[in-house]
């Protein structure tokens, strides 16, 4: 096609059933194949059954859902199904009566500790029952897929196995509710390696400060 002519007009008129396109001007026709057209409208953008992909978004049925919302990277297989039990004890919290969800919560905690290798099993069957002689105020629930002691719904203590996380030593753990303030500075975290008697005596006392 030659240049316009100085002053000459362009109209694009659409030919039925709208396979071409005429570019009109004074004297002259130029017709494009639709198809050109087409191209050049989806450049960038694909559209398949209903489903847009823009520039790393999904949008499918008038949802848009961002890559974003998957688990970032860097944490390792354990942490990951650490907060998919999370996210299961947070729906399961929902259900039933206050009665039933404890008594759930219990057997749950029992159940955890006996799918527990040894010599974890062994340990955590023993705190728990150190914990729940010393302070039966405290309600076993699991947390983040450990047995875990709550006060009012919130975590007091816990147990985390070695299995966990793959750790050379088990964990007995504290949170914020525990009252161990001692000065300045006090320890929140114990490792576990063996428990005799006075592991157990130490333990008793802990969770009765923690309480107090």
């Amino acid at each position: 096609m030659r240049p316009v002519s100085p002053g000459a007009r362009d109209c694009v008129v659409l030919d039925p059933p709208g396979n071409l396109i005429r570019i009109q001007q004074v004297g002259r026709r130029q017709e494009l194949p639709m198809a050109t057209t087409k191209k050049k409208a989806a450049a960038g953008t694909t559209r398949t059954a209903g489903t847009t992909r823009t520039a790393g978004t999904t949008r499918t049925a008038g949802t848009t859902r961002a890559r974003s919302a998957e688990l970032p990277e860097g944490f390792s297989a354990e942490e990951r199904e650490a907060m998919r039990e999370r996210a299961r004890e947070t729906r399961a919290a929902r259900r039933g009566s206050a009665a039933e969800r404890a008594e759930q919560e219990r057997r749950e905690v029992l159940d955890k500790i006996r799918s527990m290798p040894e010599p974890d099993r062994s340990r955590a069957t023993r705190i728990h029952e150190i914990v729940t002689t010393t302070a039966p105020e405290l309600a076993p629930r699991l947390w983040y897929g450990m047995p875990a002691y709550a006060k009012d719904g919130k975590v007091v203590c816990f147990f985390q196995a070695a299995s966990k996380f793959k750790t050379r030593y088990a964990t007995l753990g504290f949170n914020d509710p525990a009252r161990l303030d001692d000065g300045r500075m006090w320890p929140t975290a114990f490792a576990v390696v063996e428990l005799t008697k006075a592991e157990e005596r130490r333990i008793a006392e802990l969770v009765r400060r923690a309480v107090r």
